[in-house]
């Protein structure tokens, strides 16, 4: 299962790999690039801060040579020595004042760019049908909202405004170099060539080991994201070793991966520190070869010029130095940006919902051919037809793939029916709002998710149109309300992740309670209690029938004996219905539901 996930990322990361010789990368940056629209102002100060220090600091050498000529060789006058020096000091101050406003507004409008695209992507996402997710692992998709957007952020921190500093300044400190001395300037610039080359071949390495770290992060959070919530399995079957042995395997590939990535920064700053000091070795020789035939006051009017040029190289193998990791700091935040864009371009997985909100759930429901399947060459539901007279209690039965459950998704539409109508009343179903059904039709599931917080909150789901009475009303028709007030803080107690710290029957319990106080139409009890004891599914059993009084109910029930009381009861074998009718009339019909009668109690006996 994970080799084939791994093997499905490794495909994807081919295609990413591709993605610049494909040209994409330029509408990215765009689309990226629009993405500041909202923040302009943050944008224009970090630049304006940015640019500014990109004059300001090839400047301040050019100064300090201009201050070492004129008032150290030449007048030697203290005063003018002094004035330039509080110049330059303030310069420096001003070049870090610059460099805390480039930060704070660079990395203000980078996290305020993720804020709202990590919001659009989590809310793209919530609009995606349940089959998107049974194909995508959900730790695949905590990669993307996280990991991928932190990506991006760099590209407004620290690649892209910085970039553009990083090759202004270039070009001034060559502009300045040249200018002073053009013969000096082309001597220093003999290892360039060199570092150009030095630079290709380290940015190539970075690619590729991202792309491996992008495969390497997103097999990592998928493992472990499945194993912790399986870790009861793990541990029941005794698999803790195997699978802690296939954790280190992909934790070793992510090691490697960012290994390589070291690895390429441990050769490549020492050749660029070597190439700056073989830049500063021509400068001396340029100064042994002036030095030659020259007066003494002549060789003292050369020392402001080479301070400035020392100064210089420093500063042009800096940002060059710099590009390279900047560069794929943008590279890697542009790839991570098109998994992202193609989650959010991705519509085919989008569910839409009609029009209509007034429509009363209220009344009749009517299933008229329909035929589903999960792949297209898998039909599980093979023509079925039925109607659910408004306020009666349906039972689902049948073997395990038959279609029960099945039939209950395509109704709250958690899957869309291939083909066929589903009706409320006259309305067809895919013309009422999402909101709509998500309202009129509750469904208990046999697995009760609860999440980490308050008794209160997993009931609300903190829905503020709930009151607190309305829920306390609920808890007692049901029958945990003593229970919950047993719990230390009773409705405020904290359940923990999963609701780990309540046995099966009270999770359900609570669902039901969940599922009361929303007040729908249609309810839909989906195997409430196939996994529970005999006590909990008295308790249930009682609560089944306050919730059910006065609206449709259909039940999806594996034990027979908790549906005798049904209206009808409807006999599904492979997606189709074989019987239908009451428990008394189909026990002595001797038929479907007979033999699964028999078979169930037979076997308990």
């Amino acid at each position: 299962m994970i080799i084939l996930k791994n093997s499905d990322s490794h495909r994807k990361d081919l295609y990413f790999c591709n993605m610049e010789k494909k040209g994409r990368v330029v509408p990215l940056m765009k689309r990226l690039l629009i993405l500041i629209k909202p923040y302009k102002k943050y944008f224009i100060l970090s630049g304006f801060a940015i640019i500014s220090l990109s004059f300001l600091a090839p400047l301040r050498p050019y100064l300090i040579s201009q201050m070492v000529d004129r008032f150290i060789i030449q007048s030697q006058d203290s005063k003018q020595l002094l004035i330039w020096s509080l110049l330059i000091v303030s310069l420096l101050l001003l070049e870090g004042g610059l460099q805390v406003l480039s930060s704070f507004f660079s990395n203000l409008l980078a996290q305020s760019l993720i804020r709202d695209l990590r919001k659009k992507v989590f809310s793209h996402i919530l609009s995606f049908r349940t089959r998107y997710f049974d194909k995508n692992p959900v730790g695949a998709l905590v990669t993307r909202v996280v990991s991928d957007l932190e990506a991006i952020t760099e590209v407004f921190s620290a690649g892209l405004m910085e970039i553009t500093g990083d090759v202004i300044s270039l070009f001034f400190i060559l502009g300045l170099m040249f200018y002073t001395d053009w013969e000096l300037a082309l001597m220093t610039l003999i290892p360039i060539p060199l570092l150009i080359m030095a630079t290709r071949i380290f940015a190539r390495a970075m690619r590729d080991s991202f792309q491996k770290e992008r495969t390497a992060v997103t097999g990592l959070n998928t493992f472990v994201q499945e194993h912790l919530s399986g870790m009861s399995i793990v541990q029941l079957f005794n698999r803790e070793k195997h699978e802690f042995e296939a954790f280190n395997k992909i934790n070793k590939e992510h090691k490697n991966a960012h290994i390589q990535a070291i690895w390429a920064n441990s050769i490549f700053f020492p050749v660029v520190e070597f190439l700056s000091s073989l830049s500063i070795a021509f400068l001396l020789v340029w100064g042994a070869l002036k030095v030659e035939g020259r007066t003494q006051e002549e060789i003292y009017l050369m020392y402001g010029e080479i301070i400035a040029f020392t100064l210089w190289i420093n500063q042009l193998y800096r940002p060059i130095r710099q590009l390279a990791d900047k560069y794929n700091v943008l590279q890697r935040g542009v790839v991570r940006a098109e998994r992202i864009f193609e989650i959010l371009d991705d519509d085919t997985e989008v569910q839409y919902g009609g029009s209509i909100t007034d429509t009363s759930f209220n009344q009749p429901i009517r299933f008229e051919n329909i035929r589903f399947g999960y792949k297209k060459d898998q039909q599980v539901i093979d023509g079925f037809s039925l109607i659910i007279q408004q306020g009666e209690t349906i039972a689902f039965v049948g073997a395990t793939g038959s279609g029960k459950t099945t039939l209950v998704n395509l109704l709250s539409r958690m899957y869309e029916y291939d083909e066929g109508r589903i009706l409320i009343g006259e309305t067809p179903l895919d013309q009422i709002s999402l909101s709509k059904i998500r309202k009129e039709v509750a469904v208990v599931l046999q697995d009760v998710f609860l999440f980490s917080g308050t008794v209160m909150d997993n009931i609300t789901l903190s829905n503020i149109h709930i009151r607190e009475e309305d829920v306390f009303n609920a808890a007692k028709e049901v029958g945990l309300h003593d229970f919950i007030l047993s719990l230390p803080g009773g409705y405020s107690h904290v359940i923990s992740e999963r609701g780990t710290s309540l046995s099966v029957g009270q999770r359900q319990l609570l669902s039901f309670i969940r599922a009361y106080v929303y007040n729908p139409a249609i309810l839909i009890l989906d195997e409430a209690t196939s996994s529970i004891d005999s006590e909990s599914e008295a308790l249930i059993q009682a609560a089944t029938v306050k919730i059910t009084q006065g609206r449709t109910s259909i039940v999806v029930a594996h034990r027979l004996s908790t549906i005798q009381s049904a209206d009808r009861i409807v006999v599904l074998e492979k997606g189709k219905l074989v019987e239908s009718g009451n428990h008394e009339t189909l026990f002595q019909k001797n038929g479907a539901y007979r033999k699964l009668y028999d078979k169930q109690y037979f076997s308990h006996e």
